[in-house]
């Protein structure tokens, strides 16, 4: 009796009444065993190269210690101790780093050539290596980004009390922070492995900054929420973006077989000094900001804009309506004071 139980999971065909019949164990894994055959879409079955996304996610928690350190990871640190700490940290860093853009380089190489070769491999580690190297390198410059990335939300965020405040709570910052490394790894040329670091950004921020989109100093993201930043943005220095603005493609643009044109310039570029506020669109890889300008809350923008613009919606007819009144009662005006 227990071992029916144990192999019923679900419902199968129906039996002379009309009942579903409970479908076994065996019935499910032979359905699933069939589905993996019939359509190879959506499994890895069979294949050697795939990055890991625990580490990947590892290896963004350890550069939040090496960017802020004593703000994440180790609070006691102490000019004592402090290289020591920052050694251990790179070096670990470097072969994780080396370990996922070889996956990933192999993985590229697998898909299109089904399978790759031993010497291929190798080829992948030594090019994952250089690769590892040349990102660690850029880490002291990266950060000193970021610290201008930070002064900026201080100073564009009268509610921020203290940089530290910045550091550890705003999620405008962490995805600043981890689309930095992202564009890095995504000019490097690594595959897939910068896409994965920006939606877990995405996932932790609500910020979804593609990491093909390239951002100038001094950025801040104020509140984060909503906000999307497609591929080929390009955003300059001193640029303050609300929640829910939206820097996206008109269209995409398709080759006379129907499919999707890519690498083509599809999303907007915004000038140095420009302030994007609350749920503002702006779209199309044509359409241009103007250093300086402003653009107002649920603007709607494809085409481009001079500098030192403001860009504004009408402001909608307000209706105030006393409590207590009835259908056809007087309204007052918007700005009538009881």
């Amino acid at each position: 009796m227990m071992g029916d139980l144990e192999n019923s999971l679900g419902l199968g065909a129906k039996d002379a009444e009309g009942d579903p019949k409970p479908r076994t164990l065996d019935a499910v894994v032979d359905g699933l065993i069939a589905s993996y055959e019939r359509d190879r879409r959506g499994h890895y079955i069979g294949k050697k190269f795939l990055p890991s996304r625990e580490e990947i996610f590892e290896i963004i928690e350890l550069l939040f210690q090496v960017f802020y350190p004593g703000y994440y990871g180790r609070q006691d640190l102490t000019e004592g101790n402090l290289r020591y700490h920052v050694v251990t940290l790179v070096s670990t860093l470097r072969e994780k780093i080396a370990t996922q853009i070889e996956k990933c380089l192999c993985w590229a190489g697998e898909s299109e050539r089904d399978g790759t070769e031993e010497k291929e491999v190798g080829g992948c580690a030594e090019y994952g290596r250089h690769i590892a190297c040349r990102l660690l390198s850029r880490l002291p410059e990266i950060r000193d980004t970021l610290l201008l990335d930070v002064q900026a939300a201080y100073d564009g965020d009268p509610a921020a009390g203290s940089l530290d405040e910045v550091i550890l709570s705003y999620p405008g910052l962490l995805a600043i922070t981890v689309h930095r490394v992202a564009h890095e790894l995504y000019v490097l040329g690594v595959p897939l492995m910068p896409r994965i670091m920006s939606e877990w950004a995405h996932s932790q921020s609500g910020a979804d900054i593609h990491p093909g989109a390239t951002v100038g100093e001094s950025f801040f993201i104020d509140h984060a929420t909503g906000v999307v930043i497609g591929e080929t943005s390009h955003i300059g220095g001193h640029v303050k973006v609300y929640q829910g603005v939206t820097l996206g493609a008109i269209s995409h643009p398709k080759d006379e077989r129907g499919r999707v044109i890519r690498n083509t310039k599809r999303h907007p570029t915004v000038e140095d000094s420009v302030t994007l506020y609350a749920n503002a669109t702006v779209l199309g890889g044509q359409t241009v900001v103007g250093h300086g300008s402003v653009v107002g809350g649920s603007v709607f923008l494809t085409r481009g804009i001079p500098k030192r613009s403001r860009v504004a919606v009408k402001p909608p007819e307000t209706r105030v309506i006393a409590a207590g009144s009835q259908p056809g009662d007087e309204e007052y005006p918007a700005d009538f004071e009881i």
